[in-house]
């Protein structure tokens, strides 16, 4: 829920996300940070008061109460290895504050000496010492950095965060965030951790060096797949690729600063492919999805409209994928088939696939200019389904498209740049 505010994701998560079946919803940083309405003020930490844009302690508290009472659990997104890149300045809390000096947490020993940008891609001690974008860089080796980093950790954990998102892990040393994560007080709780590692071609710091990472190059692969750049046809096994095993990586069509680079799909791109590619992640067996849920934007700087009080309605500019009947009703699918195999695929050509998830579910994806009509075999049980891509299954009846099952086949025809996908959990009779 990228850049909601905390009373807004609360009201989202009672409203909507819980009901629709989502396991965890993540919102932005919570720590004090630079003032500002751009997004990425966010990601510039001044203090760790849980006071920002987003609303203040309690109303923080009440967002992780709200969405645990829908069954959702919370995932933050943590700032953990840079300050405020700001000469000086104050923070939304009124901190303030001078670049190497954030009274009453760090001072100019706290930080790591390379006091200039990174140059040198190759160098991971460059990557992991340097400042990314300007940004003050903490000295993560440090005693006393690591923590007071875990202080702000077990803060939030005892809160009732259920997660967190590693901003900018890739300029952390594994052997850092290990330690930090090892001081945080779950008290037996599994902690879900995604960390952001970009793979770059050749650099030294590489996604597989950590555990549970955002699987970028998913995002590129789908990106080339849909695009065309590459074939459909050729994601069946990921995770024979080299990339992240699927147990640890948390897969995306695009995140919040992807849509902003032109580096991937976007909400905005042609032919339903972004929402095709949101099928397939939410589909395919690799890995752990994640849906960004963003809003409307033509600077690439611009905070969320209406002071971040997110909200779906027509014309609010939020573009609310989350919401997206194709993506709910694949939320839907996703818990129904939960880890069972692939099986059954078929690829007539290099943009047209199909696969079943054992017994339980079944997707057929179309990314060409013209309908694919075929029959399918399943392993799916006789009966009638909802085709949960144009509906869903409510007091026994379909809202949509309707498939029957016959003899472990059916017959479809999947519309062009289109899809459909059936699950046990959507079963008319």
């Amino acid at each position: 829920m990228f850049e909601w505010n905390w009373d807004s994701v609360a009201a989202e998560c009672q409203n909507f996300i819980g009901p629709a079946g989502y396991g965890f919803v993540q919102v932005n940083p919570p720590q004090e940070s630079i003032s500002g309405d751009q997004w990425w003020t966010d990601y510039q930490a001044v203090s760790y008061q849980l006071t920002s844009k987003h609303g203040n302690r309690q109303q923080f508290q009440n967002m992780v109460n709200a969405c645990h009472n829908a069954g959702v659990s919370v995932i933050v997104d943590t700032i953990w290895n840079h300050m405020a890149g700001l000469d000086s300045g104050s923070g939304n809390a009124g901190s303030s504050f001078t670049k190497y000096n954030y009274p009453g947490i760090y001072q100019n020993q706290d930080f790591h000496n390379c006091r200039h940008g990174i140059n040198n891609w190759n160098d991971a001690t460059e990557i992991q010492t340097c400042e990314l974008a300007g940004l003050a860089d903490l000295a993560t080796e440090t005693e006393y950095v690591r923590s007071r980093l875990a202080q702000y950790g077990n803060d939030l954990l005892s809160l009732g965060v259920d997660g967190l998102r590693l901003d900018a892990a890739k300029h952390m040393p594994v052997a850092d965030i290990s330690n930090i994560l090892s001081r945080l007080n779950t008290n037996g709780k599994s902690l879900y951790i995604t960390q952001e590692v970009v793979y770059g071609g050749g650099q030294p710091v590489t996604p597989n060096q950590y555990t549970q990472t955002g699987a970028f190059r998913f995002m590129d692969a789908l990106r080339d797949a849909f695009t065309g750049k590459s074939n459909l046809s050729d994601l069946k096994d990921l995770d024979n690729r080299g990339w992240v095993p699927g147990s640890q990586a948390n897969v995306f069509v695009a995140n919040h600063d992807s849509e902003r680079n032109s580096g991937t799909l976007t909400a905005n791109s042609p032919s339903n492919i972004y929402t095709l590619a949101s099928i397939f992640s939410l589909a395919h067996p690799y890995g752990t999805p994640t849906v960004l849920s963003s809003y409307s934007f033509s600077n690439a700087d611009a905070g969320p409209p209406n002071g971040g009080a997110g909200n779906c309605n027509q014309g609010s500019g939020f573009i609310c994928q989350h919401r997206w009947q194709e993506i709910v009703g694949m939320v839907k699918f996703r818990n129904t088939v939960g880890t069972a195999p692939m099986t059954n695929w078929v690829a007539p050509d290099s943009q047209r696939i199909a696969f079943g998830r054992g017994s339980l579910g079944f997707v057929a994806i179309n990314n060409e200019d013209s309908a694919w009509t075929a029959t399918f075999t399943t392993s799916l049980p006789d009966g009638t389904y909802c085709d949960v891509i144009k509906g869903q299954l409510s007091n026994g009846q379909c809202s949509g498209t309707t498939f029957t099952v016959n003899g472990g086949s059916f017959k479809a025809t999947v519309p062009q740049r289109g899809a459909i996908a059936i699950h046990t959990g959507a079963k008319r009779s």
